[in-house]
């Protein structure tokens, strides 16, 4: 059953892409045909069921989604070869001390 639902899922996603891309390329098959690698009558085909307002309503939703901002994750500064070879060594790591001359943490 839930391989079934999964199966028209996906169905339905494909016949709906195949229509947006269509209709973005103002329902030129071959083109599109061409730059998909996938036959003018099959991407047609799939598109037919799909109504030219549920494709317009796709479009308008991909570009909504595409001007709102994105958030950001803060990512934790990146260690070098050397500062992770030191910290993973047990070694303790060299300490600066206010002249930048280095001593030991110990």
């Amino acid at each position: 059953m839930k391989a079934a639902k999964a199966k028209e899922e996906a169905d339905v996603t494909a016949r709906e892409a195949a229509a947006v891309v269509l209709r973005l390329f103002d329902n030129d098959a071959e083109l599109v045909s061409e730059l998909l690698g996938v036959p003018a009558e099959e991407l047609e085909r799939e598109a037919k069921p799909v109504t030219a307002a549920r494709a317009k309503e796709i479009i308008e939703s991909l570009r909504a989604r595409a001007e709102r901002p994105r958030t950001t994750r803060i990512r934790k500064p990146r260690t070098d070869a050397a500062d992770a070879a030191s910290s993973t060594s047990g070694a303790p790591a060299p300490v600066v001390t206010a002249d930048d001359s280095r001593a030991d943490a110990a």
